[in-house]
């Protein structure tokens, strides 16, 4: 692993999600609790700044009355819609406190579906960045942050998602993803994976002066 060809996307760590309080808090809770994984996304984040990796954040976000997305939404918009989630300027569409973006990493604009890639500018980021590996983590495990797996390895990316820093409205749902769909569209890595590859990378890195 290069950390300077590597870029961490964190898939909204927000607050409706992550926060006691959040409208869709409750709906994944119990998956967070079972990897612990809002502690591991700080230390992963926090890692690849050290190393010198990217750092992006992928927050999604509706104005009042969801004037983006069609009048009549089904799946998984229809329930953002219905819980009156992430709604621009609220505190439920904030980043959470813990993951707040640090200097030097960029903050994704214009998400408002579930792939990362489909309504932003993050392939023209990661391209003029000169990013080859991709590091996925964030919500839901099933939903954005598979589908910006699958997209990213269709344009070629390394793609690397993160087991145990993901989560899903469901352990089933969360299990069967990692299990089925992961090993298809990525490398599957646990947290611990990846910060040891990113560490030795580089240390080797070091050793070499660069």
């Amino acid at each position: 692993m290069n950390p300077t060809t590597t870029a961490l996307v964190l898939i909204e760590f927000q607050n409706d999600f992550t926060t006691e309080g959040g409208t869709l808090h409750d709906a994944v809770k119990d998956v967070m609790a079972s990897t612990d994984m809002l502690n591991k996304a700080v230390a992963v984040a926090d890692a690849t700044r050290q190393a010198g990796g990217i750092v992006m954040h992928s927050p999604i976000m509706f104005q009042p009355g969801y004037c983006e997305i069609t009048a009549h939404p089904y799946g998984i918009l229809a329930g953002v819609v219905d819980s009156n989630s992430f709604i621009k300027d609220g505190w439920g569409a904030q980043i959470v406190d813990c993951m707040t973006p640090q200097q030097g990493d960029i903050v994704l604009e214009g998400k408002r579906g579930l792939d990362a890639f489909a309504s932003t500018n993050l392939d023209f980021i990661l391209r003029s960045k000169g990013i080859q590996t991709v590091v996925l983590a964030g919500f839901l495990t099933n939903c954005c942050v598979e589908s910006t797996m699958r997209s990213a390895y269709e344009r070629g990316f390394e793609v690397i998602t993160l087991t145990d820093v993901v989560a899903a409205t469901s352990q089933a749902e969360h299990d069967g993803a990692i299990a089925y769909d992961y090993p298809m569209f990525s490398k599957p890595m646990t947290a611990a994976d990846y910060l040891a590859a990113l560490t030795g990378a580089a240390v080797a890195d070091s050793s070499r002066g660069y």
